[in-house]
């Protein structure tokens, strides 16, 4: 199941990926992250070397210790054989054709005019996000790598954040049903560990009574201003400020991350009254930001003036929302019983126009900054909807029963969709 697509901006990835080499500054940074795991890894191999030197009086009864120096009296396996060639490396033996590094390296390639997407999915109870490469020349898409999650995803961020001294960075952030959200490089293959983890939480191991209580459950589910303590259910990465995050979780809370100083929240907003479903920085207005979640509301209010708040009712708990790419007064909500709603942030007492645009709810909503008036929606009912805004007079242009959907993105740099 795919439960979370997002677009990579075309150009932003390197065109040579490079393996994870883990060195040792690399290593301190990860035991660093870590912590307590650490620790507790080496409880753990202490306790199995004890339980291990238990097993000693098996070994001395069957005389285990000596099973590798008794004498056989079978025939040789390869009687036949002379003797069997070694070579120092792969570059001597005359046998092996080609530099497999080199044509490693090569299949890892991505060219400037190629197309990546991002794709979270969850198969057999084992998480992953998939990047994709579309070949658009030669209509081909296929896995370019993936990356190991520790939890079912529920969002997906693109970020360019650039580090290290870069222009630009090529970065994805995860949210999860664990608290704290994981930022991965795409530029590099085969990773371990995220680069940047937000509010992550200092002992991962808190000790009940004496023993480890593991799993999300670990953490006591009060409120904390430094952290989120539930599900991460929405991210929304600042493009013009952009060391700037927000996420939305299911503890109720908004956060506002500096990815300079990951550790703790910068601030955080508690206008909501229930789950936290989207979250969605203004492109054109970048310091506002709108929100939507479970009690039934949306928000949208600046960034440094959070009492100043615009709350709009809604028919029913939130799927989706986001910004007219066009208009920065306008935004669109989708809702769990199949209404999207237009309003103007100035005016909430009143809609621009409502919609009913499926019989269930509309979980994928997106509107093309190519072409005005254009808006695509998807649905649990199992179509996919494209509708004509123009004039603020919604009509319903093309209609596919294709499966249920749950996620749905429009290309930002090419007229494409993507559905999952």
């Amino acid at each position: 199941m795919f439960s979370a697509l997002a677009w990579v901006r075309k150009g932003a990835a390197a065109a040579a990926p490079t393996k994870q080499v883990l060195t040792d500054e690399e290593f301190e940074r990860i035991k660093e992250q870590l912590g307590h795991q650490v620790e507790d890894a080496k409880q753990d191999l202490e306790e199995a070397q004890t339980k291990t030197k238990e097993s000693d009086d098996v070994e001395d009864i069957y005389n285990l210790h000596d099973y590798d120096n008794e004498t056989s009296k079978a025939n040789p396996l390869f009687t036949s054989v002379k003797g069997l060639a070694y070579y120092e490396n792969n570059e001597e033996d005359p046998y092996i054709q080609g530099n497999e590094e080199e044509e490693e390296q090569e299949e890892l390639m991505i060219e400037s005019s190629d197309n990546l997407i991002l794709a979270a999915k969850t198969e057999d109870d084992i998480s992953h996000v998939e990047v994709y490469v579309y070949e658009e020349e030669e209509d081909n898409l296929y896995v370019h790598h993936d990356i190991l999650l520790p939890s079912f995803p529920l969002c997906l961020e693109w970020i360019d954040f650039p580090t290290n001294g870069k222009d630009k960075g090529n970065f994805v952030a995860i949210g999860t049903f664990d608290p704290q959200v994981e930022i991965w490089d795409l530029d590099i293959v085969d990773a371990m560990f995220p680069q940047i983890i937000l509010g992550q939480i200092p002992d991962p191991n808190l000790k009940v009574g004496g023993k480890k209580k593991a799993g999300p459950a670990r953490v006591a589910k009060r409120v904390q201003a430094e952290r989120h303590v539930d599900a991460v259910m929405s991210i929304s990465w600042n493009k013009t400020q952009k060391n700037l995050v927000a996420t939305g979780s299911a503890d109720t809370t908004i956060k506002l991350w500096d990815l300079n100083r990951p550790s703790a929240a910068i601030t955080h907003y508690t206008h909501h009254k229930d789950k936290v479903q989207a979250v969605c920085w203004n492109t054109l207005q970048p310091t506002v930001l709108l929100s939507g979640g479970y009690d039934k509301r949306a928000f949208a209010f600046d960034s440094r003036d959070p009492n100043s708040i615009m709350a709009f009712d809604l028919t029913a708990d939130v799927e989706c929302l986001l910004w007219d790419p066009i208009q920065a007064e306008r935004f669109y909500v989708s809702t769990e019983d199949g209404i999207v709603g237009c309003f103007d942030a100035r005016s909430p007492n009143q809609t621009v126009f409502t919609l009913h645009a499926h019989d269930d709810a509309v979980s994928a909503l997106d509107v093309s900054p190519h072409l005005p008036g254009c808006l695509v929606t998807g649905s649990a009912d199992k179509t996919v909807k494209i509708w004509n805004i123009k004039d603020d007079k919604p009509t319903n242009l093309v209609s596919r029963d294709i499966g249920a959907v749950l996620s749905l993105i429009l290309g930002k740099s090419l007229c494409y969709s993507v559905l999952s």
